[in-house]
């Protein structure tokens, strides 16, 4: 038995990649690496850039037995989630539910989907 984790595929995570007014170049970003970015004149420069310091910081993680964040592709939900709105809120929710002939769950799943 061993006790090697796997490691997560790079091209797994979800990457975005988007123009920079402010810097003139277009920048790519990782959601379970909100600290890292790459700067590149192209979109695939920037993209092909960031995986390569995704990977890094994955070997460096690795190396020193700290925890690698899962892709978000790769997790798995219960799709159950439990959310604090206001009273008022709360109560607004309720009565539109009710008024579209609605259960609340259903009628906050309708609004969250869209």
């Amino acid at each position: 038995m061993s006790d090697t984790i796997e490691r997560p595929a790079v091209e797994h995570y979800r990457y975005s990649v988007e123009w920079s007014a402010e810097d003139g170049e277009f920048v790519a970003t990782v959601a379970e690496f909100p600290s890292l970015s790459w700067l590149a004149s192209t979109q695939i420069n920037a993209l092909r850039g960031l995986e390569t310091v995704v990977t890094s910081v994955i070997d460096d993680l690795s190396e020193s037995g700290e925890t690698i964040p899962e892709p978000l592709a790769d997790r798995t939900y219960s799709g159950r989630v439990n959310l604090r709105v206001s009273a008022a809120t709360h109560r607004k929710l309720a009565a539109e539910a009710l008024r579209r002939g609605k259960s609340l769950n259903s009628y906050a799943t309708e609004l969250l989907e869209r």
